[in-house]
């Protein structure tokens, strides 16, 4: 009786620690944002200026204390919590974890830092 030969799974090579470095790995924000992501078409069709204007307006900044959060920042977090359904903690999380929601935002750049505290 002869043995089933099985298909093993291809050996990684190995990769000394030192030659790969976290900032040396390739992200997928080195590459170009799907522009049908709904994030980034919700991004382009609200007027932004406007509706932070009015908010900043109503809010006002205060000379003292801490430096406010973005109004983009406020807005499209609320947004994004009902849009998506999630409470003040999983809306955190979720922005901290993805680019697009960073992007919708108007981030720069990824961080994987919360944007503030629940």
């Amino acid at each position: 009786m002869s043995k089933a030969l099985r298909k093993l799974a291809p050996t990684p090579k190995y990769v000394s620690p030192a030659q790969l470095t976290l900032e040396g790995f390739e992200t997928p924000f080195e590459r170009s944002l799907n522009p049908k992501n709904r994030w980034v078409l919700l991004a382009r069709l609200i007027p932004w200026d406007e509706i932070c204007n009015i908010y900043l307006k109503h809010i006002g900044i205060s000379p003292t204390g801490r430096p406010p959060i973005s109004p983009r920042i406020v807005i499209g977090s609320l947004i994004i919590k009902h849009l998506c359904n999630l409470d003040d903690r999983e809306t955190v999380d979720q922005i901290s974890e993805n680019i697009y929601m960073q992007y919708f935002l108007g981030y720069p750049s990824f961080s994987d830092q919360a944007p503030y505290d629940s």
